[in-house]
Order: structure tokens, then C-alpha cells, then sequence
């Protein structure tokens, strides 16, 4: 795919006359959230500064083709901006594995009031500028598939004893082995370019995803069939920009960047609670079965996943400061959002 420079109607051009050009990179597609992300970031962020940014797009792995390579781009600052998931950062910056912890997130309004709100972000932005030297800056983080839920190929899951024995496709990374083990199955780290012809075959029975990520990949023609939407991760997008670009800017160019990444962090939440409704749809449509646990059968897998909390914080480098940022930011965020819903329904 080339380069897009350019994009929709009503975008500006400014071919030749901007003061700052930034490459921005997401090893993705034009379907997926990331995209949508961008497309929205670059429209404001050229829009609001008048011209003088110019955002220049590569869709796919021309500049880098994975996490370590694409933040290592970020660091020597051949590539500006890149998008990545917890996994594909945790080879360098392993505490933001903190997001794949179950549980911690209630749901949708719980986790964009806790990422926009802004005090975990700036924990682990500190985090990762003191690890990275001052080169790599996490801007904000969004969303990249909604919420991760158990499928299986075998039987309906609805509490942790229903995952006995199951074997569950994980990555290869410590922490979603440590959650399947918990909940008496067996993580047996797959390729995803390898995942369909596993289940087709029995090598792994179930597996971590999101129902977009499913149905996009056609998992229930390989013997996909039960999905538990039990919400235990939310999918989080973490931005990284090269500091020494986003400091060389003058202050209001710099806010313009970060009002841009706040615009494109909304297109993200956004964009996976639409593409779902007619995932969801297919899938059932498809003969696939969708469980909803009540509050008690959540209540029960949180409680069998909770040692992963401890081995976290004992294992991961600053996996304590992220766990507390993170879990204090929850609260916060369930006290605001419980209090206003008291109002508002009285």
C-alpha cells in the first residue's frame, strides 16, 4: 500500500507549506479503528494549525512491521507517531501489560473515563520517557477491538470451572498464560496467522479476542461457536510519539497535537462499539452462541483470576506503580460515574 498523504473531502492540502511534517505509522488496515484514528487526527491537527502541521499517513508496515521495530523507529525519530497494543510494547515497556489484567475495568464508560480522565496515562507516559531516555512519549490511549472475551470450540463458558481443561490460544508473553492458568485451562501460545487452522484442527480450543477480530478473521467456520462476553480486558490502542518532535514544536503547535490526539481518541472509542453491533449479529446469525454472565458468575471469574494481580506486581518491572495508577483511576472513575447515575435517575 503507498503512502497516504492525503485524504476526504474537505481536509486541507498543504503540499509544500508546512513548518512540521509528521509521519504516523499503524500496522493495521484501512477497516480498523487505527485507521479511523488517524483519519480524524490528521484532519483536525492540519485543520487547527492552520496549515502549518502536515500528517502523513502509512497504513500497513511500510516503515516498520512490528512493536520493537516500530518504537525503535519513534526513538532514533524516523517515524513520528505509532500505534501499538500492550503486547506489542511490552518487549520494552513491560508494565503497560497492566491493561490486559482482568477485571479491573467495569465497562465502556468505566475505561474511557479512566484513559481521558488523564492521571494513569501521565503515569505511564513518566514511565516510559524515563525508560526510553526522553525519546518515546505515549500520547493517549484508545481502543483496538473493544474488550477481549473468552471463545471457545467446545461448550458455552459460564463460570471459571467451565474453562477446566479447555486449551486456550494465547501470545507468547507471560501474563495471558499466568490468566489462563488461573482459570484452569491451558495457554498454548499460537501465531494468530496460525489460529484458524488451529481450531480447525483441535491444537488450541479457544482463544482471547474481540467479536470484531472473530468475525473478521472467520474463526466460526474453523468450529467457533461459544463466545462468553465476560469483558475481562479492555483492548487498549497506546499512541507513542517521538518526544524530541513533539518538544521541537512550539507550545501551540504542541497543543494542537495533543487536542488531536484527544479528537482521535473519542473516534476510537467510538468506532469498535459500532463495528460490533453487526459482528455480534453475524456471528448468532452464524449458529454461534453468546453468554452474558450475571454479576455473581463475573463476580467468581475476577475472584479465580485474582492471583495474577499479585504475580504482576511481583514480576514485572514498575508492575506496582502501574497496577496502583491503574486500579486508583478505576475507583475514582466508578465513584464519579455511580454518583452522577444516582442523580440522574432520581
Amino acid at each position: 500500500m503507498t503512502a497516504m498523504s492525503t485524504v476526504m473531502d474537505g481536509a486541507i492540502t498543504t503540499a509544500g507549506a508546512a513548518d512540521f511534517k509528521l509521519r504516523a505509522t499503524a500496522n493495521s488496515n484501512e477497516n480498523d479503528e487505527d485507521y479511523d484514528g488517524l483519519i480524524v487526527f490528521k484532519d483536525y491537527v492540519e485543520k487547527a494549525s492552520n496549515g502549518a502541521i502536515e500528517v502523513e499517513l502509512f497504513i500497513g508496515t511500510q516503515l516498520c512491521s512490528n512493536g520493537a521495530e516500530c518504537l525503535q523507529g519513534i526513538s532514533d525519530g524516523t517515524i513520528d507517531i505509532y500505534i501499538s497494543t500492550s503486547g506489542g510494547a511490552s518487549g520494552i515497556f513491560p508494565y503497560v501489560q497492566v491493561l490486559d489484567l482482568p477485571y479491573l475495568l467495569r465497562d465502556d464508560r468505566i475505561a474511557e473515563e479512566v484513559l481521558s480522565e488523564g492521571s494513569f496515562t501521565r503515569a505511564l507516559r513518566d514511565l516510559a520517557l524515563d525508560d526510553s531516555g526522553g525519546t518515546i512519549r505515549l500520547m493517549t490511549i484508545g481502543n483496538t477491538g473493544g474488550w477481549r472475551n473468552f471463545a471457545n470450540t467446545k461448550r458455552r463458558v459460564q463460570s471459571p470451572g467451565d474453562m477446566e481443561g479447555l486449551k486456550i490460544r494465547t501470545v507468547v508473553a507471560d501474563l495471558p498464560q499466568e490468566l489462563v492458568k488461573a482459570l484452569g485451562a491451558s495457554p498454548t501460545p499460537i501465531p494468530w496467522p496460525e489460529l484458524f487452522t488451529s481450531f480447525q484442527t483441535g491444537v488450541v480450543e479457544g482463544s482471547k479476542n474481540g467479536i470484531t477480530d472473530i468475525m473478521g478473521m472467520k474463526f466460526p467456520d474453523a468450529g467457533l461457536k461459544y463466545v462468553t462476553l465476560d469483558g475481562h480486558a479492555y483492548m487498549g490502542a497506546l499512541w507513542w510519539m517521538s518526544n524530541d518532535t513533539f518538544m521541537s514544536m512550539p507550545e501551540d503547535m504542541r497543543r494542537v497535537v495533543v487536542d488531536g490526539f484527544a479528537a482521535l481518541q473519542q473516534a476510537t472509542f467510538a468506532s469498535p462499539k459500532r463495528k460490533s453491533i453487526q459482528a455480534y449479529s453475524d456471528f448468532v446469525a452464524e449458529g454461534g452462541d453468546l453468554y452474558v454472565p450475571s454479576p455473581e458468575e463475573k463476580a467468581a471469574f475476577k475472584e479465580a483470576a485474582a492471583p495474577v494481580y499479585e504475580w504482576f506486581k511481583a514480576n514485572i518491572d514498575n508492575g506496582e506503580a502501574a497496577f496502583v495508577a491503574l486500579t486508583e483511576a478505576a475507583s475514582g472513575a466508578e465513584a464519579k460515574i455511580d454518583g452522577n447515575a444516582d442523580m440522574d435517575i432520581k
